[in-house]
């Protein structure tokens, strides 16, 4: 039996970039054009109650377009790359089953990796003797020096991984420990399998100042909007530094500043340095996956109507589109 065409794969369009690139605008309008619905790769957008640090999409913003995966866990619980997998393909498969094109929008790369190329998780969770013995490493001696391991094993990992990326961080270790393999080779061997899908993988890019002011920006917005108080409210409902949804960015320095350790300046100044080093680090994974179609906003000169059209133009030659 022969193998599937490009044409008879069923169609997926991702749209990514840097952090504050513009991208909830741009899929919307990308949506509306080719009858899409859109499936978020924003691995805080998936807690409820996190809304204002996570720079959630908002209703008016969605402008009648449908959006999954977004207020879908408690922030209790721990959303990672297999749930999202899980969820993602659900997710398509209603899309598919109402005739839609699924959007898959959002800067969480290794998600995006998972759903495209259907990346098959056989990690075994009922061995977690080694993950405990991490997770101890990592309170007593300090997220420094569970990365400094990291490092000594794998170094590529620590250009896509933050230090205080705890869970990532304690996963690429243990699957260095369990496989005697680096987690940047076994991923870089999964971008070689070939997609289930007739697929178009366009990252949105633009000056790296112009991204930087947008961040800060953004970040002052998140202040004026009321970061602090959705964080104090998060915290007074039993939400604590050891769980994943508090470990993203906006919340951890806010929470930090709450319990004492540092002034709401300080925290400002992280959130925005370390959404900086973030954009830096996204950029970093998505110049290494393969089939990308780059699209650098000056060369549209911001205009989205432009960017859209080069999108529809090349889906249409791909025959991801009619």
């Amino acid at each position: 039996m022969e193998g599937k065409g490009q044409t008879e794969k069923r169609p997926l369009v991702i749209l990514t970039g840097p952090t504050a690139v513009g991208k909830t605008a741009l899929s919307i309008a990308l949506a509306k054009a080719i009858d899409g619905e859109i499936i978020s790769a924003d691995s805080m957008q998936a807690y409820r109650h996190m809304d204002i640090g996570s720079a959630k999409i908002t209703p008016q913003e969605m402008d009648g377009v449908p959006h999954h995966l977004i207020d879908v866990m408690e922030p209790d619980q721990e959303c990672n790359v297999v749930v999202f997998q899980r969820l993602a393909k659900q997710a398509s498969e209603e899309i598919y089953g109402r005739g839609h094109i699924p959007i898959l929008v959002g800067g969480t790369g290794f998600y995006i990796q998972a759903l495209l190329y259907d990346i098959g998780f056989t990690e075994n969770d009922e061995d977690t003797a080694l993950r405990q013995s991490l997770e101890e490493q990592a309170k007593r001696d300090g997220a420094q020096a569970l990365y400094e391991r990291l490092r000594a094993v794998d170094p590529e990992s620590c250009e896509s991984i933050h230090a205080h990326n705890i869970k990532r961080v304690i996963r690429a270790i243990e699957f260095y420990e369990k496989t005697g393999k680096k987690i940047s080779d076994h991923n870089r061997e999964q971008r070689q399998n070939e997609s289930p899908y007739n697929f178009a993988y366009f990252v949105l890019n633009d000056n790296r100042e112009r991204i930087y002011e947008r961040i800060n920006d953004r970040v002052d917005l998140m202040m004026a909007q009321g970061l602090e108080a959705e964080v104090r409210a998060l915290r007074e409902s039993g939400c604590h530094r050891d769980m994943v949804s508090m470990q993203g960015l906006g919340y951890k320095e806010i929470l930090s500043y709450l319990e004492g350790e540092i002034s709401l300046e300080e925290a400002v100044y992280l959130i925005k340095r370390d959404t900086r080093h973030f954009a830096k680090r996204q950029l970093t994974w998505f110049r290494r996956e393969k089939e990308v179609i780059w699209i650098d906003k000056t060369v549209f000169d911001h205009d989205s109507q432009n960017i859209v059209k080069f999108m529809q133009d090349f889906l249409r030659e791909k025959r991801i589109i009619l």
